[in-house]
């Protein structure tokens, strides 16, 4: 039964990091029936698989996750855009600059976003409002969502997208809103709010520790 990941890292330790810290024989039969979304959509497209997708010719710009390039590369994911439709274009832009957690940290903010601005970034905010922008690492998409007005779409969603409304996606510009939450438009969380959150969570570590006693 193949194991299907969609955040690079986390399938790709299966693959890689777990089989040289078990070196067991069950680890590697994990190793070997563990695959990407895109490389399970390409293997099974051999075997004949059959997906409707209405439109072609809508131009997506890629993003590739580091994990991915130095272990399996991004033809996967190119071929199973191109199979959707997609006019692809590669950013040749090494990493993205958050690097999971890095980018997060104080001291490491302004390093991400030099790295960042090297070459992903800038490509990011010159692309068509009317192309998609494709990075399936969840730090690559939450670098892109920070520092533009754009928001990456993962591969599964653009799949999604290809199959229930062809590649054109939904009409007009920044076709990616139909199809990912914009935090920004979000109102912030208020005193309030988190003082409540606080007192159910607290409640609830109360109600847990009566059980065990």
């Amino acid at each position: 039964m193949p194991i299907v990941g969609l955040e690079p890292s986390c399938l790709l330790t299966l693959r890689d990091e777990t089989v040289d810290l078990l070196r067991t024989d069950d680890a590697r039969v994990v190793a070997k029936q563990s695959f990407l979304f895109e490389e399970l959509l390409v293997r099974e497209r051999g075997r004949g698989l059959a997906l409707s997708f209405r439109a072609q010719g809508k131009k997506a710009l890629l993003h590739g996750h580091c994990h991915q390039k130095a272990l399996v590369g991004t033809g996967p994911t190119v071929a199973a855009l191109r199979w959707a439709g997609f006019e692809v274009q590669e950013v040749d832009s090494g990493c993205c600059g958050m690097a999971g957690s890095f980018g997060f940290e104080r001291e490491h903010y302004d390093i991400s976003m030099k790295v960042g601005e090297r070459s992903l970034l800038p490509a990011v905010r010159r692309a068509p409002t009317d192309a998609l922008i494709v990075a399936d690492g969840f730090s690559c998409r939450t670098q892109i969502a920070g520092a533009t007005n754009r928001r990456a779409l993962h591969l599964a969603d653009v799949i999604e997208m290809a199959g229930r409304e062809g590649v054109n996606g939904a009409p007009g510009l920044y076709p990616e809103r139909g199809y990912v939450h914009d935090y920004a438009a979000d109102h912030r969380i208020g005193p309030a709010t988190m003082a409540a959150g606080g007192i159910v969570a607290i409640a609830a570590a109360a109600v847990l520790l009566s059980q065990r006693r």
